[in-house]
């Protein structure tokens, strides 16, 4: 699998943006296909230098992988069968005892070789070719994959097991050399790049002599001392260095994918292999990928979340793997799916964050695709056979959506349906046409928050369409207003006119989309209010100058009142209504100051910026002190209203809307 719970206190997530790369850096060739330096050493300074994601890959969103292996054979638990079957009392280590034997007699490269279980029955990974015999046609499966919209897939090449699906020279265990006979990678390989997809390679083998067998007993040969991760530090690193160079000489995979335990394998061999696969690429003449959890860093490589990704737009580009089950990454009998709706929200949601979304599916072990993971494939493809233009080739827009259904906020977040209230941007990537992707039928009227008066000009915008259900035809939208709480579209019905797992709107400019900000402040009197707590800023009434500004729930006093008045110069002053006071700062600079009012002076301590975040909030930042207002996360009615240096919580984050 990629990970497991056993392994997260070793990770090092990383959860926030790093350094984008420079486009323009010395040795960038322009006149081929391929960009970035001519050559490569191993060297930071060097593989930094690397393009992480480029166009195509930032182009082609959905992608598919599969964990398909020895381990899928006793299809019990999950992926970490082949270590959990040696922990004494485990769950494995009980089914394996009681279906094959203990596992000091009945090894798990019994599973390899092939042997008799308790019953009698041969069991091996052994899976024939449908033209043989078999169940499994590796262009059936690609099919499958094509249809399901999918621009790249491939399988997990090797997982923790030691077990190499090519035809390796580097480990005699291997699928060609034992079980099914079959340079799998290769028939994988060969299907997928004939129906068009990009080739993605999916290793898992840091973790392979890293602490994945550490409850196998000390093995007497050589051979199984490979298979179990037991040859030294010095061999293990240079196995797994030489494993991934003759994939990459024998399959010139696009995308590598590298599962968790990299800062484990010596950096010079990290180094190495970064190098290589990198000069390879240019002597192929294409761009490559290459994913990393930990070990790599996101300035030549792409940073990968496990079943997640962030709350927000996060640079640079990103990629999640995520897959149709919460269970297990391989095929287990009694395996769960998400559905598939859930799946489909998720790409969406990550799309407008900028990122690209990998799916596992879990084959069984004679290489049947269950029904259950064929039809959640199926139902995205229809998706975006339909869609896809507000998908593919699209770019993350200033804001990624609005809506009450919270997605991302790192790794292991579960899929979430969304509603007909959650919406999530992606635009064109030559900045003209903006999509909004509703996740469910809105109604009569659709209104767009993030696109309110106080936002966004919309004077440039041409027309408004929804995609319609068969792909490149569209229904006209002409009836459209917008005031301070939105854009309102007028739809086409009530009730959905079709069926789909979200609704697309776009809207076309005469030029470039306009940028969030550039909206007129309503001129009347509005409410602000804190989007942590949904209280709105209080004066308390007719008080003294210096009182502390307060929040409370919206009962429609005067006290809860406001007017933004535009000073001309970018800030703006906030009087009450009822006492006629300004928000002011008093120029006290500390995270967690009062913030207080008094009679306007003109100072600017009484001066505030309205600074645009997406989904028609804002933080309400002082021109003296540089700090914003905060509801400190405060819930209840009288809470203090304090200062607090500008960051990505929504403690300082407010609407503004006209009352």
């Amino acid at each position: 699998m990629p990970s497991h719970q056993f392994q997260l206190s070793r990770r090092s997530l990383l959860t926030s943006a790093g350094v984008t790369v420079a486009a323009g850096l010395l040795g960038f060739r322009t006149a081929s296909a391929t960009t970035g330096p001519s050559s490569y050493t191993a060297t930071w300074a060097s593989v930094d230098q690397h393009p992480p994601a480029p166009e195509w890959y930032q182009d082609a969103k959905f992608g598919i992988y599969y964990h398909w292996g020895v381990f899928s054979v006793p299809a019990f638990g999950n992926e970490w069968y082949p270590r959990n079957m040696y922990i004494g009392g485990s769950a494995e280590n009980n089914h394996h005892i009681a279906t094959y034997g203990d596992p000091s007699v009945w090894p798990y490269h019994n599973f390899i070789n092939g042997a008799r279980d308790k019953a009698g029955n041969w069991v091996q990974f052994a899976p024939k070719l449908k033209s043989a015999g078999g169940n499994w046609d590796p262009s059936v499966w690609a099919q499958l994959f094509a249809d399901a919209g999918a621009k790249f897939a491939g399988p997990v090449a090797e997982h923790h097991d030691g077990y190499s699906m090519w035809n390796s020279s580097a480990n005699e265990w291997n699928s060609v050399a034992t079980g099914p006979r079959l340079d799998l990678l290769r028939q994988h390989a060969d299907a997928i790049r004939a129906k068009g997809l990009k080739l993605y390679v999916s290793l898992h083998h840091a973790y392979h002599f890293n602490g994945y067998y550490d409850h196998v007993p000390a093995q007497s040969t050589t051979t199984l001392k490979k298979l179990y991760g037991q040859l030294g530090t010095a061999a293990e690193n240079q196995l797994w260095y030489d494993k991934l160079k003759e994939v990459i000489d024998g399959y010139q995979p696009d995308i590598i994918y590298q599962d968790f335990d990299l800062n484990l394998v010596q950096e010079s061999m990290r180094l190495q292999f970064l190098a290589y696969y990198y000069n390879q690429a240019v002597a192929w003449n294409k761009d490559v990928v290459a994913t990393y959890k930990d070990g790599f860093d996101n300035k030549g490589e792409v940073y990968d979340f496990e079943r997640g990704g962030p709350a927000g737009i996060q640079t640079p580009y990103w990629e999640t793997d995520d897959s149709v089950s919460s269970s297990s990454w391989c095929y287990t009998v009694g395996i769960g799916y998400y559905s598939t709706k859930a799946m489909m929200h998720a790409l969406i949601d990550r799309v407008s964050k900028n990122g690209t979304m990998v799916l596992n599916i879990a084959p069984m072990a004679d290489g049947t695709i269950p029904s259950g993971q064929q039809a959640i494939l199926q139902g995205m493809g229809d998706y975006l056979k339909r869609f896809g233009e507000s998908i593919y080739a699209t770019r993350a827009w200033a804001s990624f959506g609005e809506g009450p259904t919270q997605m991302g906020g790192g790794s292991f977040t579960t899929p979430r349906e969304g509603t007909n209230k959650d919406i999530r941007f992606t635009r064109s990537k030559d900045n003209t046409v903006l999509y909004a992707t509703v996740m469910g039928w809105p109604g009569s009227t659709l209104t767009i928050t993030t696109l309110n008066s106080g936002q966004i000009n919309l004077s440039s915008l041409t027309s408004v369409q929804l995609l319609d259900q068969v792909a490149g035809s569209y229904v006209n939208l002409p009836n459209r207003s917008q005031d301070g709480s939105g854009l309102n579209i007028s739809m086409p019905s009530s009730s959905a006119p079709f069926s789909a797992l979200g609704y697309v709107v776009k809207l076309t400019f005469s030029g470039q989309i306009p940028a969030l900000g550039s909206g007129t402040t309503p001129t009347g009197w509005v409410k602000i209010a804190n989007v942590t707590s949904g209280l709105v800023l209080d004066s308390g009434g007719n008080v003294a100058s210096g009182s502390v500004l307060k929040q409370w729930g919206w009962d429609g006093s005067t006290n809860l009142q406001w007017q933004l008045v535009d000073l001309g110069n970018g800030y703006y002053r906030i009087v009450n209504r009822t006492n006629g006071m300004v928000a002011d700062s008093w120029g006290n600079t500390a995270n967690g100051a009062s913030c207080l009012q008094a009679a306007w002076n003109g100072g600017n301590n009484q001066q505030w910026r309205l600074n645009g975040v997406g989904n028609g909030r804002y933080q309400i930042v002082n021109r003296g002190t540089g700090t914003a207002l905060d509801g400190a996360g405060s819930t209840g009615n009288g809470a203090t209203t304090v200062l607090w240096t500008p960051n990505s919580s929504t403690n300082n984050e407010w609407t503004i809307t006209g009352v």
